[in-house]
């Protein structure tokens, strides 16, 4: 199938619909996928839908900035990639990709804790812009070895994803067969052929990737296949406070948890020495019935109170999207589907692209409603949920 050229690509369901014609079914599925019936997935991205802006006109907008500090640090932009696990299956470099892109445009990049590239790797490309996210294993060496690799390259915080406490059930991959190893039928042999592209470059760079976080565990020369089923092996590891509370005195940098949900737990997290959380559902992909992140947002806030970073992953495909979130009070943005859609379908210049439309999009909307930044804290005011009355005038 024949992608769409990148100079056509004009918001990122084109990146989608691009990876879509490039990756065989069975691994467009395991991006695009949730769990269960897909609920939680779609109403992550339809609830931005009840989101109205009020502009206020007659302001120089020339000069409208996209910077945002959070954790004692100015980005230049609200948004960042967040972690996506085995990118480079999909394309071969896809973490570095990230972390390139992360610097270009300074902004944040979660590598995932089933990454393909090292974070060795990706720091040396995107300093402290990258940020490690550490799945929590059984085997308490293999985790505080982790946590000192990642301070020792550099990464600009530690990131544990704590929504994880067992697989999930999602329908696509079972009947895709995914699992490790692959199973392999007929029709997925067909339509590998039907995908040449993507089936080259992986035979060519020698089938299953190796990953690179977990390999220094086993012993050297384990193959990829070797190295996955020791990482699900050993995670799935169920956790508590007392990890949490052991990897705050491990870790001498910003700590960020995240899927957090419930106004208690980010309550907690506070009161063992969190920095920030990352509100998010796991963008649907761990249990279907899961409360939408954007709902929980208000009573977490309650919860934390107002000089706590609160950062959201979920749903984002709008530069809209980014700036609904900041007028709700969330301080930083993370999206990750249209990156690894972008990575997959056209490699560096597919996640540039994917970039380079969120900030097109917000920028554009700033000056559309005469917003000047975005550390304005009366940023709330431009924005309605249009399921309630809009504010009257004074």
């Amino acid at each position: 199938m024949f992608r769409l050229p990148l100079d056509t690509i004009v918001n990122t369901d084109d990146l989608e619909r691009s990876a879509r014609r490039y990756l065989p079914k069975m691994l467009y599925d395991w991006i695009a996928g949730g769990a269960g019936d897909e609920l939680g997935l779609r109403e992550n991205r339809e609830v931005f839908q009840r989101f109205r802006f009020l502009p206020r006109y007659l302001r120089e907008v020339g000069a409208c900035s996209m910077s945002k500090r959070v954790l004692g640090r100015d980005f230049g932009g609200p948004l960042g990639i967040a972690p996506m696990g085995y990118a480079g299956l999909f394309r071969p470099g896809a973490e570095l990709f990230f972390a390139h892109t992360a610097k270009r445009y300074d902004v944040p990049c979660i590598m995932s804790g089933v990454s393909v590239a090292s974070m060795e790797a990706a720091a040396e490309i995107a300093g402290a812009n990258l940020w490690y996210q550490l799945y929590t294993t059984a085997d308490d060496a293999i985790n505080a070895d982790m946590i000192r690799r990642a301070e020792a390259c550099g990464c600009g915080a530690l990131v544990i994803t704590v929504d994880i406490p067992v697989a999930a059930k999602r329908e696509r991959d079972i009947r895709n067969g995914i699992d490790i190893p692959p199973k392999l039928s007929a029709r997925t042999v067909l339509d590998g052929l039907l995908h040449p592209a993507w089936t080259l470059r992986y035979l060519r760079t020698g089938g299953l990737p190796v990953m690179e976080n977990w390999a220094p565990y086993l012993p050297k020369g384990a193959s990829g296949l070797d190295v996955a089923k020791f990482s699900i092996e050993h995670g799935y590891a169920l956790q508590t406070w007392d990890h949490l509370r052991r990897f705050r005195q491990l870790w001498p940098g910003a700590l960020v948890v995240k899927g957090i949900m419930h106004p208690d737990d980010a309550r907690f997290a506070r009161e063992v020495g969190v920095d920030a959380i990352i509100v998010s559902n796991h963008g649907g992909r761990q249990f279907d019935r899961a409360a939408s992140a954007i709902d929980c947002l208000p009573a977490i806030r309650a919860a934390v109170g107002a000089d706590f970073p609160m950062m959201f992953d979920g749903g984002v495909r709008r530069g809209s999207d980014t700036l609904a979130l900041l007028c709700l009070g969330v301080d930083y943005v993370f999206s990750g589907r249209p990156f690894l859609y972008g990575a997959a379908g056209f490699g560096q210049g597919g996640v540039d692209r994917a970039m380079e439309i969120f900030n097109e999009e917000l920028s554009g909307l700033m000056r559309q409603i005469g917003c000047l930044g975005l550390d304005n804290p009366d940023l709330e005011t431009f924005m309605v949920d249009s399921l309630k009355r809009y504010p009257r005038g004074e």
